[in-house]
């Protein structure tokens, strides 16, 4: 079957959502994954549709004149004193653009805060006909497979999803057969990047790579075919690779070219059993 790809907002976060959406038809995706939480990051643009309401109306205008679909939203985190109910806007935005899902993370060491709140914003999605796709991140307080598994176990909810980003699967030294175990009806979609064989240990780094540095896939180290051949055919690759240099040197749309092209080259070469 023909593998579907999604062009995820931090890979050209430079560009609102209706101009990714213009790129993302001109390049060769079928979908994009867009971030309209705003969590005030540190140079992170404010893609707020909620409350831009003509950024929100030429992002439904690009959806409907190149027939590109919003495949997810982020980011629903996780933290201390947080209030689920402030995603709300957010998702009511992603119903209406047609998103499936939303991608969430945690940021507490509080196990059972973070599964109570976990839960609880699963229910806020249900509502929506979202699911929530949890992602571990290596430099988050939920950072392997294991714990990511036990969470959406403790959860029992009906929409709840795991995200794999590449990455992230390698640097926090998940192993392969780790996959087997988790349930199919879990896998919607991946994030796909690739990375060098070294494993940073602090923080800074870690970061670095993954915001800023991240690699065509087959330019790396990471084995993406062999993690993707444990996952169903179906499952939409969502292709996350921020790269300040690239950008600057090739421009958004020469970037995200490059991202799907090198991908397919990729899967021609390596095959996805």
């Amino acid at each position: 079957m023909k593998r579907q790809y999604s062009l995820a907002q931090l890979t050209v976060l430079g560009c609102a959502p209706p101009e990714m959406i213009y790129i993302a038809n001109l390049t060769g995706y079928d979908f994009v994954s867009i971030r309209p939480i705003y969590m005030g990051l540190p140079g992170e643009p404010n893609y707020d549709l909620a409350n831009n309401k003509e950024m929100f109306k030429l992002t439904k205008t690009a959806l409907n004149e190149t027939g590109i679909k919003v495949n997810d939203i982020e980011l629903a985190r996780i933290f201390d004193g947080m209030d689920v109910k402030k995603y709300e806007p957010a998702m009511e935005v992603a119903a209406e653009l047609g998103a499936k899902g939303v991608i969430s993370s945690i940021w507490t060491p509080n196990r059972e805060y973070a599964t109570e709140k976990f839960i609880e914003l699963c229910d806020l999605a249900n509502q929506y006909n979202l699911n929530v796709d949890f992602e571990f991140v290596t430099w988050s307080d939920l950072t392997t497979l294991k714990e990511a598994k036990e969470l959406l176990t403790k959860a029992n909810r009906k929409n709840v999803g795991l995200m794999v980003d590449t990455l992230h699967f390698h640097r926090s030294r998940v192993q392969l057969e780790e996959l087997d175990s988790i349930p199919k009806e879990w896998f919607h979609f991946a994030h796909l990047c690739d990375g060098p064989a070294d494993i940073p240990t602090d923080k800074e780094s870690l970061i670095h790579t993954g915001r800023d540095e991240r690699l065509y896939v087959g330019e790396g180290a990471i084995d993406i075919a062999s993690i993707l051949s444990r996952m169903p055919e179906d499952v939409v690759l969502s292709i996350e690779l921020p790269h300040i240099k690239r950008v600057k040197d090739y421009g958004y749309t020469e970037h995200a070219r490059r991202c799907i092209e090198t991908a397919k080259k990729y899967f021609e070469s390596n095959p996805i059993t």
